[in-house]
């Protein structure tokens, strides 16, 4: 498993725009983008499981130690 390497803020923070755009893709059925809120999927796992490979790459860490 990865190890984590995002603080709890960043969490909830991602984990919050997750869910708002997942609800934005049953929101709004009649939306030629609809298909684009279904990237809230990739926020919303990252937050799930606490890291993020875009921070791996960089070599950033916001977790507290």
């Amino acid at each position: 498993m990865l190890e984590q390497n995002m603080g709890r803020i960043d969490r909830i923070l991602r984990g919050l725009l997750g869910i708002l755009m997942i609800v934005a893709f049953f929101a709004l059925p009649d939306s030629g983008w609809r298909w684009v809120f279904l990237i809230g999927l990739i926020p919303l796992f990252t937050s799930a499981f606490g890291t993020c490979p875009i921070y791996r790459f960089f070599g950033w860490d916001t977790r507290s130690r």
